[in-house]
């Protein structure tokens, strides 16, 4: 069985309901992409017009090919843009850790929650970091895979 999520504005509030259900197209999703409930741990860069405002650090909660839910340790005001380096738990041809970068921007948050659109995503090396992302630690396509179904 896996555990699906649905996040739901209530006047101001996210309400989290927990469904249970044996295949992904299970009647009453009304999500396009599937919700996976990975908690991996992440850093976060808080970015207004090109400039970082604020970071820290936190871990997801559950995430799909277009958003991500996390646990940010803090407040994080909506609309927003913010940058996620996310650890992957997968080794790259079972020697190179691997993150996953992440730009997007707040669409709800409650508390230190924070749920983001994703604007645009990639497989990294770990130590390449969110300025550095040409060449060497880029994309990793057949990883990508797993965030496009």
């Amino acid at each position: 069985m896996v555990a699906v999520y649905d996040e739901r504005m209530t006047n101001g509030t996210i309400e989290r309901e927990k469904q249970m259900a044996k295949t992904p197209g299970m009647a009453g999703h009304r999500r396009r992409d599937r919700r996976y409930a990975l908690q991996l741990d992440l850093r976060w860069k808080l970015v207004r017009r090109r400039r970082v405002i604020d970071t820290g650090t936190g871990f997801t909660l559950d995430l799909s090919s277009s958003g991500i839910l996390l646990e940010a340790g803090r407040y994080l005001p909506p609309g927003l843009n913010l940058e996620l380096l996310v650890s992957w738990p997968v080794l790259h041809r079972n020697v190179s850790p691997l993150q996953l970068f992440v730009s997007g921007r707040i669409v709800r948050s409650e508390g230190s929650l924070a749920a983001i659109q994703m604007v645009q995503h990639e497989f990294r090396t770990a130590g390449v970091e969110a300025d550095q992302h040409e060449g060497a630690g880029r994309c990793v396509p057949e990883l990508t895979s797993l965030l496009t179904k």
